[in-house]
């Protein structure tokens, strides 16, 4: 099978994109599949919530300008391989000014995904350079949102972006879905946003995935530990709900336990 690139993406921030990418990192990696994390963020949070020392790495940003090859920038974290990011990263848009400056990422992957079975990627909460390797280098993206409106703006000013690097970029690109974080079927914003949400992934001929992540402490206290909340705490809510969305996007390649969990 060939290897699976997915982009993380919102260009509204806290709604739980590197909670997303590092969730089913460990989920996957749980299941036996080869792995690897890319973080296009200059905040660096998913190397940190992997467990990296991210102002010692080596970093993505490294490979752009030329000072390694992307071998030698994988970082090891208890979970899988990392390609980690820092502050450094942030002067991206004004320093890779040259022709191609797009395909940086897809660059670097091509000489590594041979060795993954999924590379899970995640984005700055923006939609610039950063934000278009992304695009250009994955298969597909996912697209979480937290349950309320201006996260549904994010969304919905995403569209532009995609269908510009379908024209341009890679035609290829799919939306796998929706991810409704933080949800409650309790709270009548979040049924109503979740409404909302299928009348935008129609938009994106994509959907809402059936699986919605519930909230907990636990979710909030996991990159202080330097882990996923699917190895800090297996047990609760949003690790069940990261097992059952793993069953969504990959169940076919490298099935579950069978242990899954719903939204409340």
């Amino acid at each position: 099978m060939p290897t699976s690139i997915i982009a993380i993406t919102n260009q509204k921030g806290g709604v739980g994109k590197t909670t997303t990418a590092a969730a089913l990192l460990s989920a996957l990696a749980r299941r036996g599949a080869r792995v690897l994390g890319v973080d296009l963020d200059p905040q660096g949070s998913l190397g940190f919530s992997l467990g990296l020392d991210i102002e010692q790495c080596t970093t993505i940003y490294d490979v752009f300008r030329g000072a390694v090859e992307p071998e030698e920038a994988i970082s090891k974290s208890e979970t899988c391989d990392v390609l980690a990011s820092n502050i450094l990263l942030s002067g991206a848009e004004l320093e890779f000014n040259r022709p191609g400056r797009e395909y940086l990422l897809k660059t670097a992957l091509a000489h590594l995904e041979e060795r993954y079975d999924y590379i899970i990627v995640d984005t700055p909460p923006a939609l610039n350079l950063l934000t278009v390797n992304a695009y250009v280098a994955a298969d597909s993206l996912i697209i979480p949102m937290a349950p309320e409106v201006l996260s549904l703006l994010g969304v919905a000013q995403i569209k532009e972006t995609i269908e510009s690097v379908r024209s341009y970029y890679n035609p290829r690109l799919q939306v796998l879905g929706i991810l409704l974080n933080r949800y409650s079927a309790r709270f009548n914003l979040n049924r109503e946003v979740l409404e909302m949400a299928g009348q935008i992934a129609a938009q994106l001929e994509t959907r809402v995935f059936e699986t919605k992540i519930r909230g907990s402490v636990a979710a909030a206290e996991a990159p202080a530990h330097g882990v996923s909340v699917v190895d800090y705490a297996p047990r609760s809510n949003p690790a069940r709900d990261f097992e059952a969305l793993c069953d969504e996007i990959a169940g076919s390649r490298f099935p579950g336990t069978g242990r899954t969990g719903g939204a409340e």
